[in-house]
């Protein structure tokens, strides 16, 4: 718990010392712009889409034959806002592991890990493979999880989505250029539950008003100081080690 307060902390600080506020803002502005002029251009398939899956659970006939209509649109209008919020928020983690992420790690490592040899055992393939899998997971858990939200269970389910999504898109690209292969391998394995309990907390900014446009970039500070200052114990810790056998 101590080191995901620490990297919370840190992820803060840096978060304030970031001059350039269109850094933190675009990526987002950048999403919710895609997916409005997806679901305007797509508006009537979406809608028809919808109306299939309300049929085949059932209660598409129920829905069209009630009187009040707005009922009906009240509950596609929901539907779409389910499904527009998964869709940002995937795309802004994509757009910022992709595009601001390694600008981030050489900040955090420059100001806070100098010491830090890189190993590159990381990828632009192994990247690309880990993105890929996070977001269709991402969209799978919103997916089969859906007829939770019709008993009211589905509140947990963004949480539960950006705890994964989190801890498994940035856990790879915060480690990539600083650990080996091997390295990347230990820290995620030995520190699941933690990485786990960070994805958790970032993930809760995602769904707090304006604390979300701030989102996607402490989510990867995050990360960052998190998987370092884990490379660096690491690291230590092996050195140490290497010297009780030299001992002996």
């Amino acid at each position: 718990m101590s080191f995901i307060i620490k990297a919370t902390a840190s992820a803060f600080r840096d978060l304030m010392r970031l001059k350039i506020a269109w850094i933190i803002i675009w990526p987002i502005l950048v999403s919710i712009l895609f997916w409005l002029i997806i679901g305007f251009i797509f508006q009537n398939s979406f809608s028809e889409m919808i109306l299939l899956v309300l049929n085949e659970i059932g209660i598409g006939e129920w829905l069209q034959n009630m009187e009040s209509g707005w009922i009906t649109s009240a509950i596609q209008s929901m539907i779409h806002i389910i499904l527009f919020i998964p869709l940002v928020i995937i795309t802004t983690l994509l757009i910022t592991t992709i595009f601001i992420m390694p600008a981030l790690v050489k900040l955090v490592a420059k100001r806070s890990f100098p010491e830090l040899k890189r190993e590159y055992g990381g990828t632009l393939g192994g990247s690309i493979i880990n993105a890929i899998l996070a977001s269709g997971i991402f969209i799978l858990l919103w997916v089969i999880t859906m007829p939770l939200w019709a008993v009211g269970a589905g509140i947990i389910v963004p949480f539960v989505a950006a705890a994964f999504m989190n801890q498994q898109l940035f856990r790879y690209d915060a480690l990539s250029e600083h650990a080996s292969k091997q390295e990347i391998k230990t820290i995620c394995a030995s520190n699941r539950y933690s990485l786990w309990g960070l994805g958790l907390l970032t993930g809760l900014f995602q769904f707090i008003p304006i604390l979300n446009l701030l989102a996607p970039i402490f989510t990867a500070l995050a990360f960052i100081h998190f998987g370092l200052e884990h490379l660096k114990l690491l690291r230590a810790e092996n050195v140490k080690s290497d010297l009780l056998i030299n001992d002996h």
